[in-house]
Protein backbone atom coordinates (compact mmCIF):
# COMPACT_ATOMS: atom_id res chain seq x y z
CA UNK A 1 0.00 0.00 0.00
CA UNK A 2 2.82 2.55 0.87
CA UNK A 3 4.57 1.33 -2.09
CA UNK A 4 1.86 1.95 -4.35
CA UNK A 5 1.40 5.59 -2.58
CA UNK A 6 5.27 6.82 -3.46
CA UNK A 7 4.96 5.26 -7.05
CA UNK A 8 1.93 7.97 -7.65
CA UNK A 9 4.09 10.63 -5.85
CA UNK A 10 6.71 9.93 -8.30
CA UNK A 11 4.99 9.63 -11.21
CA UNK A 12 3.27 13.49 -10.38
CA UNK A 13 6.49 15.18 -9.61
CA UNK A 14 7.45 13.65 -13.33
CA UNK A 15 5.02 15.53 -14.78
CA UNK A 16 5.20 19.12 -13.08
CA UNK A 17 9.08 18.59 -14.27
CA UNK A 18 7.87 18.18 -17.51
CA UNK A 19 5.76 20.99 -17.79
CA UNK A 20 8.19 23.28 -16.17
CA UNK A 21 10.74 22.41 -19.24
CA UNK A 22 7.94 23.04 -21.53
CA UNK A 23 7.35 26.54 -20.68
CA UNK A 24 10.92 27.24 -20.30
CA UNK A 25 11.26 26.19 -24.14
CA UNK A 26 8.75 28.56 -25.16
CA UNK A 27 9.70 31.62 -22.81
CA UNK A 28 13.52 31.41 -24.74
CA UNK A 29 11.76 30.82 -28.10
CA UNK A 30 9.52 33.48 -27.78
CA UNK A 31 12.40 35.95 -26.95
CA UNK A 32 14.63 35.46 -29.65
CA UNK A 33 14.86 38.19 -32.19
CA UNK A 34 13.68 37.63 -35.50
CA UNK A 35 15.33 39.20 -38.43
CA UNK A 36 13.16 42.69 -39.76
CA UNK A 37 13.95 45.26 -42.20
CA UNK A 38 15.09 48.30 -41.75
CA UNK A 39 12.49 51.29 -41.89
CA UNK A 40 12.05 53.20 -44.99
CA UNK A 41 12.95 57.65 -44.47
CA UNK A 42 10.48 59.42 -43.48
CA UNK A 43 8.49 61.61 -46.83
CA UNK A 44 8.90 65.45 -46.35
CA UNK A 45 7.37 67.91 -48.28
CA UNK A 46 10.57 70.31 -49.20
CA UNK A 47 9.98 73.89 -51.45
CA UNK A 48 12.64 76.55 -52.01
CA UNK A 49 12.17 79.93 -51.03
CA UNK A 50 10.04 82.83 -52.75
CA UNK A 51 11.45 86.14 -53.74
CA UNK A 52 9.73 89.28 -53.31
CA UNK A 53 10.06 92.74 -53.02
CA UNK A 54 9.00 93.45 -49.70
CA UNK A 55 8.75 96.05 -47.05
CA UNK A 56 8.25 96.20 -43.37
CA UNK A 57 5.14 97.73 -41.49
CA UNK A 58 3.77 99.10 -38.43
CA UNK A 59 0.48 98.89 -37.37
CA UNK A 60 -1.27 101.46 -35.24
CA UNK A 61 -4.93 101.69 -33.94
CA UNK A 62 -6.76 105.24 -34.87
CA UNK A 63 -10.20 106.23 -35.41
CA UNK A 64 -11.44 108.01 -38.35
CA UNK A 65 -12.58 111.61 -38.37
CA UNK A 66 -14.25 114.02 -41.22
CA UNK A 67 -12.77 116.20 -43.45
CA UNK A 68 -14.98 118.54 -42.80
CA UNK A 69 -17.75 118.51 -39.66
CA UNK A 70 -20.39 121.70 -39.03
CA UNK A 71 -22.65 122.59 -36.97
CA UNK A 72 -25.91 124.12 -38.40
CA UNK A 73 -26.63 127.27 -36.18
CA UNK A 74 -28.81 130.28 -37.11
CA UNK A 75 -27.85 133.61 -38.07
CA UNK A 76 -30.98 135.68 -37.48
CA UNK A 77 -33.59 134.78 -34.15
CA UNK A 78 -36.99 134.24 -34.61
CA UNK A 79 -39.39 131.03 -34.66
CA UNK A 80 -38.48 128.02 -36.37
CA UNK A 81 -40.94 127.54 -39.57
CA UNK A 82 -39.90 124.41 -40.84
CA UNK A 83 -37.40 121.50 -41.50
CA UNK A 84 -36.73 120.26 -44.86
CA UNK A 85 -35.02 117.05 -44.29
CA UNK A 86 -35.01 113.74 -42.69
CA UNK A 87 -32.82 112.97 -39.39
CA UNK A 88 -29.57 111.09 -40.77
CA UNK A 89 -29.81 111.11 -44.63
CA UNK A 90 -27.46 112.45 -47.27
CA UNK A 91 -27.96 115.93 -47.80
CA UNK A 92 -26.01 118.07 -50.46
CA UNK A 93 -24.32 121.08 -50.32
CA UNK A 94 -27.19 123.74 -50.84
CA UNK A 95 -29.91 121.78 -50.02
CA UNK A 96 -32.56 123.61 -47.96
CA UNK A 97 -32.14 122.23 -44.39
CA UNK A 98 -34.42 125.04 -41.83
CA UNK A 99 -36.55 127.73 -42.58
CA UNK A 100 -37.33 130.83 -40.18
CA UNK A 101 -40.31 133.11 -39.74
CA UNK A 102 -39.62 135.50 -42.95
CA UNK A 103 -42.19 137.78 -42.36
CA UNK A 104 -40.53 140.68 -39.96
CA UNK A 105 -37.85 140.15 -42.02
CA UNK A 106 -39.65 140.97 -45.28
CA UNK A 107 -41.24 143.38 -43.42
CA UNK A 108 -38.23 144.98 -42.49
CA UNK A 109 -36.71 144.84 -46.03
CA UNK A 110 -40.39 146.76 -47.57
CA UNK A 111 -39.35 149.77 -44.66
CA UNK A 112 -35.75 149.55 -46.14
CA UNK A 113 -36.60 149.66 -49.84
CA UNK A 114 -39.31 152.74 -49.19
CA UNK A 115 -36.03 154.88 -47.46
CA UNK A 116 -34.22 154.16 -50.09
CA UNK A 117 -36.95 155.76 -52.54
CA UNK A 118 -37.47 158.51 -50.02
CA UNK A 119 -33.62 158.95 -50.42
CA UNK A 120 -33.53 159.24 -53.94
CA UNK A 121 -36.44 161.66 -54.09
CA UNK A 122 -34.61 163.87 -51.11
CA UNK A 123 -31.24 163.57 -53.94
CA UNK A 124 -33.32 165.01 -57.03
CA UNK A 125 -34.78 167.70 -55.30
CA UNK A 126 -31.79 168.99 -53.51
CA UNK A 127 -29.96 168.20 -57.12
CA UNK A 128 -32.41 170.81 -58.68
CA UNK A 129 -32.58 173.44 -55.80
CA UNK A 130 -28.77 173.49 -56.39
CA UNK A 131 -28.91 174.17 -59.81
CA UNK A 132 -31.30 176.74 -59.75
CA UNK A 133 -28.93 178.67 -56.65
CA UNK A 134 -25.82 178.55 -59.65
CA UNK A 135 -27.63 180.91 -61.40
CA UNK A 136 -29.09 182.98 -58.45
CA UNK A 137 -25.25 183.00 -56.79
CA UNK A 138 -23.90 184.79 -60.19
CA UNK A 139 -26.60 187.26 -60.08
CA UNK A 140 -25.40 188.18 -56.95
CA UNK A 141 -29.40 187.23 -55.21
CA UNK A 142 -28.59 184.78 -52.61
CA UNK A 143 -25.06 184.67 -50.81
CA UNK A 144 -22.24 182.45 -51.23
CA UNK A 145 -22.98 181.04 -47.82
CA UNK A 146 -27.01 179.97 -49.04
CA UNK A 147 -25.66 178.39 -51.93
CA UNK A 148 -22.96 176.28 -49.64
CA UNK A 149 -25.62 175.12 -47.86
CA UNK A 150 -27.74 173.77 -50.79
CA UNK A 151 -24.57 172.15 -52.19
CA UNK A 152 -24.07 170.52 -48.63
CA UNK A 153 -28.30 169.35 -48.57
CA UNK A 154 -27.41 167.98 -51.82
CA UNK A 155 -23.92 165.75 -50.90
CA UNK A 156 -26.34 164.71 -47.57
CA UNK A 157 -29.48 163.37 -49.82
CA UNK A 158 -26.34 161.38 -52.01
CA UNK A 159 -24.60 160.00 -48.65
CA UNK A 160 -28.50 159.18 -47.15
CA UNK A 161 -29.25 157.46 -50.38
CA UNK A 162 -25.92 155.15 -50.15
CA UNK A 163 -26.67 154.41 -46.59
CA UNK A 164 -30.26 153.24 -47.48
CA UNK A 165 -28.56 151.67 -49.98
CA UNK A 166 -26.75 149.59 -47.57
CA UNK A 167 -29.94 149.09 -45.54
CA UNK A 168 -31.69 147.24 -48.06
CA UNK A 169 -28.50 145.04 -49.16
CA UNK A 170 -28.39 144.41 -44.98
CA UNK A 171 -32.60 143.51 -45.01
CA UNK A 172 -32.19 141.32 -48.03
CA UNK A 173 -29.24 139.54 -46.13
CA UNK A 174 -31.09 139.08 -42.90
CA UNK A 175 -34.54 137.64 -45.32
CA UNK A 176 -31.63 135.28 -46.79
CA UNK A 177 -30.47 133.77 -43.28
CA UNK A 178 -34.27 132.58 -42.62
CA UNK A 179 -33.44 129.83 -44.80
CA UNK A 180 -30.84 127.54 -43.56
CA UNK A 181 -28.72 125.56 -46.67
CA UNK A 182 -26.28 122.61 -46.15
CA UNK A 183 -22.61 124.01 -46.43
CA UNK A 184 -21.20 121.35 -47.20
CA UNK A 185 -22.14 117.61 -48.40
CA UNK A 186 -22.66 115.11 -46.12
CA UNK A 187 -24.63 112.94 -43.61
CA UNK A 188 -26.88 115.40 -41.30
CA UNK A 189 -27.44 114.13 -37.93
CA UNK A 190 -30.94 114.37 -35.96
CA UNK A 191 -32.75 117.62 -35.10
CA UNK A 192 -31.86 119.87 -32.33
CA UNK A 193 -35.07 121.67 -32.17
CA UNK A 194 -38.74 121.38 -33.52
CA UNK A 195 -40.77 124.06 -35.58
CA UNK A 196 -42.11 126.36 -33.98
CA UNK A 197 -39.39 127.09 -31.02
CA UNK A 198 -37.58 130.50 -30.49
CA UNK A 199 -34.08 130.37 -32.27
CA UNK A 200 -31.53 132.39 -31.66
CA UNK A 201 -29.01 133.26 -34.16
CA UNK A 202 -26.30 135.62 -34.24
CA UNK A 203 -22.41 135.38 -33.89
CA UNK A 204 -22.29 135.20 -30.13
CA UNK A 205 -21.49 131.82 -28.05
CA UNK A 206 -25.00 130.80 -26.91
CA UNK A 207 -27.06 130.86 -30.15
CA UNK A 208 -28.61 127.67 -30.79
CA UNK A 209 -27.56 124.53 -32.33
CA UNK A 210 -30.23 122.93 -34.95
CA UNK A 211 -27.93 120.09 -36.55
CA UNK A 212 -24.67 119.13 -37.16
CA UNK A 213 -23.22 117.58 -40.57
CA UNK A 214 -19.92 115.59 -41.10
CA UNK A 215 -18.94 115.04 -44.61
CA UNK A 216 -18.73 111.24 -45.84
CA UNK A 217 -15.84 111.29 -48.77
CA UNK A 218 -13.44 111.22 -48.59
CA UNK A 219 -13.14 110.68 -45.31
CA UNK A 220 -9.86 110.90 -42.92
CA UNK A 221 -7.82 108.41 -40.15
CA UNK A 222 -6.24 109.87 -37.11
CA UNK A 223 -3.29 107.94 -35.51
CA UNK A 224 -0.56 108.21 -33.24
CA UNK A 225 3.42 106.58 -33.27
CA UNK A 226 5.95 107.03 -30.66
CA UNK A 227 9.02 109.59 -30.78
CA UNK A 228 11.07 106.17 -32.09
CA UNK A 229 8.84 105.77 -34.57
CA UNK A 230 9.08 109.33 -35.99
CA UNK A 231 12.62 109.08 -35.88
CA UNK A 232 13.33 106.18 -37.74
CA UNK A 233 10.52 107.25 -40.34
CA UNK A 234 12.72 110.22 -40.83
CA UNK A 235 16.78 109.27 -41.04
CA UNK A 236 14.46 106.65 -43.42
CA UNK A 237 13.09 109.59 -45.87
CA UNK A 238 16.44 111.78 -45.26
CA UNK A 239 17.95 108.69 -46.98
CA UNK A 240 15.42 109.06 -49.96
CA UNK A 241 12.85 106.53 -49.39
CA UNK A 242 9.67 108.16 -48.64
CA UNK A 243 7.56 106.15 -45.99
CA UNK A 244 5.68 107.94 -42.86
CA UNK A 245 7.46 110.88 -43.07
CA UNK A 246 6.50 114.40 -43.36
CA UNK A 247 6.53 113.40 -47.13
CA UNK A 248 3.02 113.27 -47.43
CA UNK A 249 1.69 110.94 -50.39
CA UNK A 250 2.81 107.42 -48.43
CA UNK A 251 0.35 104.65 -49.40
CA UNK A 252 -1.14 103.31 -46.28
CA UNK A 253 -3.89 100.24 -45.96
CA UNK A 254 -6.31 99.74 -43.83
CA UNK A 255 -8.61 97.08 -41.80
CA UNK A 256 -11.61 97.70 -39.78
CA UNK A 257 -12.55 95.77 -36.50
CA UNK A 258 -13.96 92.71 -37.99
CA UNK A 259 -11.99 92.23 -41.05
CA UNK A 260 -8.81 89.78 -41.50
CA UNK A 261 -6.87 92.20 -44.71
CA UNK A 262 -6.34 95.29 -45.25
CA UNK A 263 -8.38 96.04 -47.81
CA UNK A 264 -8.73 99.25 -47.47
CA UNK A 265 -5.64 101.93 -49.27
CA UNK A 266 -5.09 105.35 -48.85
CA UNK A 267 -2.57 107.69 -48.73
CA UNK A 268 -1.02 109.63 -45.56
CA UNK A 269 -1.74 113.30 -45.82
CA UNK A 270 -0.24 115.29 -42.51
CA UNK A 271 1.80 114.67 -39.98
CA UNK A 272 1.56 117.32 -36.73
CA UNK A 273 4.32 120.00 -35.84
CA UNK A 274 4.96 118.97 -32.50
CA UNK A 275 5.09 115.60 -29.92
CA UNK A 276 2.74 115.31 -27.05
CA UNK A 277 4.53 116.28 -23.75
CA UNK A 278 2.03 113.79 -21.81
CA UNK A 279 2.05 110.82 -24.21
CA UNK A 280 5.57 111.32 -26.01
CA UNK A 281 3.72 110.48 -29.59
CA UNK A 282 3.00 112.65 -32.67
CA UNK A 283 -0.26 112.81 -34.36
CA UNK A 284 -0.42 111.60 -37.96
CA UNK A 285 -3.16 111.26 -40.73
CA UNK A 286 -4.07 109.59 -43.68
CA UNK A 287 -7.13 109.74 -45.80
CA UNK A 288 -9.36 107.10 -47.97
CA UNK A 289 -12.08 107.31 -50.23
CA UNK A 290 -15.50 106.39 -48.82
CA UNK A 291 -17.77 106.15 -51.82
CA UNK A 292 -19.94 103.29 -50.11
CA UNK A 293 -20.36 105.05 -46.88
CA UNK A 294 -18.66 102.30 -44.75
CA UNK A 295 -16.43 104.51 -43.31
CA UNK A 296 -17.96 106.73 -40.68
CA UNK A 297 -16.21 109.39 -37.74
CA UNK A 298 -15.57 108.23 -35.00
CA UNK A 299 -15.19 104.17 -35.73
CA UNK A 300 -12.19 102.41 -34.73
CA UNK A 301 -9.94 100.77 -37.05
CA UNK A 302 -5.97 99.73 -37.27
CA UNK A 303 -3.71 101.05 -40.41
CA UNK A 304 -0.40 99.46 -41.57
CA UNK A 305 1.72 101.99 -42.38
CA UNK A 306 5.18 101.44 -44.16
CA UNK A 307 8.47 100.93 -41.82
CA UNK A 308 11.32 100.46 -44.41
CA UNK A 309 12.17 100.78 -47.87
CA UNK A 310 11.63 98.32 -49.76
CA UNK A 311 13.87 95.34 -49.77
CA UNK A 312 14.58 91.86 -51.28
CA UNK A 313 12.91 89.06 -49.60
CA UNK A 314 12.60 85.62 -49.07
CA UNK A 315 8.83 84.22 -48.14
CA UNK A 316 8.47 80.97 -46.84
CA UNK A 317 4.98 79.14 -45.51
CA UNK A 318 4.53 80.99 -42.11
CA UNK A 319 3.72 76.82 -40.97
CA UNK A 320 7.17 75.87 -41.81
CA UNK A 321 8.95 78.22 -38.82
CA UNK A 322 9.75 76.62 -35.59
CA UNK A 323 10.35 77.96 -32.37
CA UNK A 324 13.27 76.95 -30.10
CA UNK A 325 12.88 79.38 -26.82
CA UNK A 326 13.48 82.66 -28.50
CA UNK A 327 14.79 81.51 -31.51
CA UNK A 328 13.06 80.95 -34.76
CA UNK A 329 14.52 78.03 -37.33
CA UNK A 330 13.89 76.30 -40.44
CA UNK A 331 14.08 72.56 -41.10
CA UNK A 332 16.08 72.22 -44.87
CA UNK A 333 17.33 69.30 -47.00
CA UNK A 334 20.74 69.22 -47.38
CA UNK A 335 22.20 67.56 -51.26
CA UNK A 336 22.55 64.00 -49.58
CA UNK A 337 18.77 64.10 -48.06
CA UNK A 338 19.88 64.82 -44.63
CA UNK A 339 17.81 67.67 -42.28
CA UNK A 340 19.62 70.39 -41.14
CA UNK A 341 18.29 73.03 -38.77
CA UNK A 342 18.98 76.82 -39.60
CA UNK A 343 18.16 79.08 -37.25
CA UNK A 344 16.68 82.17 -39.19
CA UNK A 345 15.78 86.21 -38.82
CA UNK A 346 11.77 86.26 -39.28
CA UNK A 347 10.08 89.25 -40.74
CA UNK A 348 6.15 89.78 -40.86
CA UNK A 349 3.84 88.08 -42.53
CA UNK A 350 2.15 88.83 -45.62
CA UNK A 351 -1.34 89.20 -46.98
CA UNK A 352 -1.01 85.37 -48.52
CA UNK A 353 0.06 83.26 -45.57
CA UNK A 354 4.16 84.09 -45.86
CA UNK A 355 6.62 84.71 -43.65
CA UNK A 356 9.73 86.93 -44.57
CA UNK A 357 12.77 86.07 -43.80
CA UNK A 358 15.58 88.58 -43.29
CA UNK A 359 18.85 86.22 -42.53
CA UNK A 360 20.27 82.97 -42.23
CA UNK A 361 18.56 81.58 -44.81
CA UNK A 362 19.61 80.80 -48.95
CA UNK A 363 17.51 81.56 -52.19
CA UNK A 364 18.56 78.00 -53.21
CA UNK A 365 17.64 75.99 -49.54
CA UNK A 366 15.03 73.23 -49.94
CA UNK A 367 12.96 73.91 -47.21
CA UNK A 368 10.48 71.68 -44.96
CA UNK A 369 7.13 72.77 -45.80
CA UNK A 370 5.08 69.38 -45.02
CA UNK A 371 6.22 66.57 -42.51
CA UNK A 372 7.79 68.66 -39.54
CA UNK A 373 7.04 66.08 -37.10
CA UNK A 374 8.48 63.46 -38.91
CA UNK A 375 11.66 65.10 -39.44
CA UNK A 376 14.46 65.78 -37.00
CA UNK A 377 17.90 67.36 -37.57
CA UNK A 378 20.86 65.34 -38.63
CA UNK A 379 18.02 62.55 -40.48
CA UNK A 380 17.84 61.40 -43.48
CA UNK A 381 14.53 61.90 -45.13
CA UNK A 382 12.58 61.10 -48.85
CA UNK A 383 12.06 64.62 -50.21
CA UNK A 384 9.03 65.37 -52.52
CA UNK A 385 9.09 68.92 -54.15
CA UNK A 386 6.21 70.68 -53.18
CA UNK A 387 3.44 70.26 -56.16
CA UNK A 388 5.03 66.42 -57.24
CA UNK A 389 3.68 63.34 -58.06
CA UNK A 390 4.61 61.27 -54.72
CA UNK A 391 7.48 58.51 -55.07
CA UNK A 392 6.24 55.22 -56.16
CA UNK A 393 5.87 52.67 -53.13
CA UNK A 394 8.81 50.51 -52.21
CA UNK A 395 8.27 46.96 -53.10
CA UNK A 396 7.46 44.72 -50.39
CA UNK A 397 10.50 42.52 -49.00
CA UNK A 398 10.55 38.70 -50.29
CA UNK A 399 10.31 36.18 -47.55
Amino acid sequence: MIGSRRFGLLISVARQFALVLLLATLVVSCGEKQPQGAPPPPTVTVANPVKRTLFDYDEYVGRFTAVDSVEIRARESGYLDSIDFKDGQMVKQGDLLFTIDKRPFQNALDQARANLEQAKSNVIYTKADLDRGQQLVRDKTITDQTFEQRAQAYRNAQASVSANEAAVRQAELDLEYTELHAPVSGRIGDRRVSPGNLVTGGTTGNTTLLATIVSIDPIRFEFTFDESSYLRYERIAKQGHDVASRGVGVQVALKLIDEHDYDHEGRMDFIDNVIDRSTGTIRGRAQFANTAGLLTPGMFARIRVPASPPYEGLLVPDSAVGTEQARKFLLVVGPDNVVAQKYVTIGQVTSDGLRAIKEGLGPNDRVVVNGLMRARAGQKVTPQEQGAAPPPAAAAPKK
